[in-house]
């Protein structure tokens, strides 16, 4: 299993970089396009659509190598059963937070299409096709958290923390 769930993390994360890509091309057709004075219509929209995919589905990989912003000055205070606590908590908050996040994307995305929604831009992409990619990433998301608390509950978890955290400037 835990073999599934870290190439599932990588898997978007992936994912994420070949959009990244693609934001990258749509970005350079565009300033070409003005350069050479032609126009391609909804590299503005696509690159808006590429950008929020690669965000989306980046996020439960950034949070499993420790990534995430984390206030923890409460957290270093505390020690034993407190910390843990604390721990079990705000990861049981996170993943109820994410389901019910990755929820309703999922509930936009289906209304979306159900509703023949279309992107008022000049492109008129029907808005549930880029709305996929920010469900699958939340939904990814509250897996990663639900894996975080599980590990967490056995006493497995790994706390990760970021290396650019760790350097005082």
């Amino acid at each position: 299993m835990r073999k599934a769930l870290d190439a599932l993390y990588d898997g978007a994360a992936a994912l994420a970089a070949l959009f990244l890509v693609g934001l990258l091309v749509m970005v350079l057709l565009s300033i070409m396009s003005r350069q050479l004075h032609f126009h391609v219509p909804g590299t503005d929209a696509y690159a808006g659509y590429l950008m929020a995919a690669s965000g989306f589905l980046a996020l439960a990989h950034t949070l499993k190598r420790g990534e995430h912003i984390r206030v923890t000055l409460i957290l270093a205070a505390l020690t034993g059963r407190w910390k843990k606590g604390l721990e079990l908590w705000s990861l049981a908050f996170a993943s109820a937070l994410t389901a019910m996040f990755a929820y309703y994307c999922c509930r936009l995305a289906w209304q979306s299409r159900l509703f023949h929604d279309i992107s008022t831009a000049s492109d008129a992409t029907p808005l549930w096709i880029p709305q996929i990619a920010m469900a699958l990433g939340t939904v990814i998301l509250a897996i990663a958290f639900l894996d975080e608390l599980v590990l967490e509950i056995r006493g497995q978890r790994i706390a990760q923390s970021s290396a650019e955290a760790l350097r005082n400037e």
